[in-house]
């Protein structure tokens, strides 16, 4: 064995005069990718990513081919007729962008907003925050009206809003899954767009699991995520731009601060599952398991942070923290014993909420009685102060 090792290194010593170099190397192969790693399997109830089904994973192990194939045009065209149904939409600037949600709020902001514009960011969560971050990182100028945590801004608010800052764009948070409202988006449009402005909504948590119709709205820039009701990996953000907002991208007067998310340059499983399922009937599962979820948390005495029924968004449940109990200690106990995720607060509800996710796949009165069963368990065995 010595005799043919030393063999061996002869024969590269002579065939590969550097290889005694490369022999020592100052990082070695780390130890770590010696084994293969498993992924766990849980049951992802928290406000996303949300579990991938089989055949959305058996999808992504298909061969790879190349940009310029013929075969992925024809993949780009089916995936913007797939967002086009989800979005109910006929807009033509429709794809999906290379990146999170994050990445589609910064291609809607850096393609509609110039350096020394005016904008309107309607905050009720920490996504209303985040958007008037990035703008105010391009240079806008940002203006924002508040709402407190759960609850929803009125048509007149936002009329007078607009009026008093005439901005060029404002946007909505549609599913704020910080605090668990959906909001209410009938008659926004006709009212921006009579003050000469583009409407933008965040749907990354809605889109999918509530009502949600673009064009008829009056909505100009729509983007979500694939990671929520779409039950994708995380990494790809469909986005889609009306005639008037594709207006003002292509006669901007600077290029927009990102090359790669230029939407002036550019010249999927899960939506053919949506699109199997019918639109409709995935808005009216998402909330009819809300609904059976929110009467199993109120018979169990736990109270829902968002008042008002008609303003709860039904993919994401926001449940007001139970008196007495660390909601850390809740989460940690549940993902230890139950393999279940479910997490805490966002931005404006952080230590006030326990946040459940029932998105897609995971839309089902099967997975609210396993949460409904693993919170009663922890209610019992974790510990409880005096309050």
């Amino acid at each position: 064995e010595n005799n043919g090792q030393g063999l061996l290194l002869t024969v590269l010593a002579h065939k590969c005069p550097g290889w005694q170099a490369m022999s020592s190397l100052y990082v070695p192969p780390p130890k770590c990718l010696e084994k293969r790693f498993v992924a766990p399997q849980r049951h992802m109830f928290g406000p996303g990513p949300s579990n991938v089904p089989p055949r959305i994973l058996a999808a992504g192990a298909e061969p790879v081919i190349g940009h310029m194939h013929p075969e992925m045009f024809e993949i780009m065209s089916d995936i913007r007729s797939g967002i086009q149904y989800a979005f109910q939409t006929r807009n033509k600037v429709t794809l999906a962008v290379s990146g999170t949600g994050h990445a589609a709020m910064e291609c809607a902001i850096f393609n509609a907003v110039e350096p020394g514009e005016d904008v309107l960011m309607a905050v009720n969560g920490i996504w209303g925050e985040r958007a008037a971050e990035i703008a105010e990182r391009i240079g806008a100028r940002v203006n924002t009206i508040r709402t407190p945590a759960g609850s929803c801004f009125t048509n007149e608010d936002i009329n007078q809003a607009l009026a008093r800052h005439k901005p060029c764009v404002v946007l909505f948070t549609h599913g704020e899954s910080s605090t668990g409202v959906l909001h209410p988006l009938d008659g926004i449009g006709d009212i921006c767009h009579r003050h000469n402005c583009l409407f933008v909504v965040d749907c990354v948590a809605s889109m999918g699991g509530a009502p949600l119709y673009m064009d008829t709205q009056g909505i100009d820039i729509l983007y979500t995520g694939s990671q929520k009701v779409l039950n994708a990996p995380p990494g790809t953000a469909p986005i889609s731009f009306s005639e008037r907002a594709w207006q003002k991208v292509f006669n901007r007067k600077t290029k927009p601060v990102s090359f790669f998310l230029d939407m002036s340059s550019h010249n999927i499983p899960s939506l053919a599952v949506l699109a199997e399922q019918g639109l409709e009937n995935s808005w009216c599962r998402h909330q009819e398991v809300a609904e059976y979820f929110h009467e199993g948390l109120e018979n169990m005495g736990l109270r829902l942070f968002v008042k008002d029924k008609n303003v709860r968004l039904p993919t994401v449940t926001t449940i007001v923290a139970p008196p007495g109990y660390d909601w850390k200690e809740i989460t940690s106990y549940i993902m230890k014993n139950h393999k279940l995720e479910i997490s805490g607060g966002l931005g404006p509800s952080v230590g006030q909420v326990l946040r459940v996710g029932l998105m897609g796949c995971n839309s089902s009165k099967a997975s609210v009685d396993m949460v409904l069963e693993a919170l009663k368990d922890a209610l019992k065995h974790c510990h409880k102060s005096r309050v």
